[in-house]
């Protein structure tokens, strides 16, 4: 990617479609991004909304760096830091690397059940708090540019209440890989 730390000093809503089809590995585990959703701090979902808390930090740290939190206490969920408050959630990708090692830690064989979820995806991928505040441009993460243009589709949020109808997901055009799928157009 070019300048990761600049590719991603941009609002969520610039990089969020163009993260679909890059690859996206952490200790070598990883896949096709192929869907994320968008997160601005006037965006009354975003965790940056009422400013900076010790929780989302990260999203108000440099560009290019992850922000992870606890969904509902269960579940951890991997953001790419933007510009300042802004994040993008990565809701899935298409398991491409790894995938016996996304198996084990997800205990299922089915591809499509192993990285279609935020939750999910930190599950197979092993990450946790730990990695919050990393910057995405060195290890354990690597993050690769599409090789070509990939047909991109948007629709709602999903699993929030607040600006739930904000069309700020997007995704992978024909993915079989999809947490949810798109509103047909």
């Amino acid at each position: 990617m070019q300048n990761i730390y600049r590719f991603c000093d941009r609002t969520a809503l610039r990089v969020a479609p163009e993260l679909i089809g890059a690859s996206l590995k952490v200790q070598g585990v990883g896949g096709i991004i192929v869907e994320t959703e968008a997160y601005a701090p006037d965006d009354p979902a975003s965790h940056s909304f009422n400013g900076s808390t010790p929780r989302n930090a990260a999203m108000f740290g440099p560009p290019g760096h992850v922000y992870i939190y606890r969904s509902y206490g269960i579940h951890w969920c991997f953001n790419i830091v933007c510009a300042v408050g802004h994040a993008v959630l990565v809701r899935a990708i298409e398991p491409r690397w790894g995938t016996d090692a996304m198996r084990v830690r997800r205990g299922r064989s089915d591809i499509r059940q192993l990285c279609s979820g935020p939750g999910k995806l930190c599950q197979a991928l092993d990450i946790d708090k730990t990695l919050d505040g990393k910057p995405l441009g060195e290890e354990p993460f690597e993050l690769v540019p599409a090789d070509e243009n990939v047909a991109v589709i948007s629709d709602r949020r999903v699993g929030i209440t607040k600006a739930a109808d904000y069309p700020w997901r997007f995704g992978l055009a024909g993915s079989a890989v999809l947490s949810k799928p798109f509103a047909r157009r």
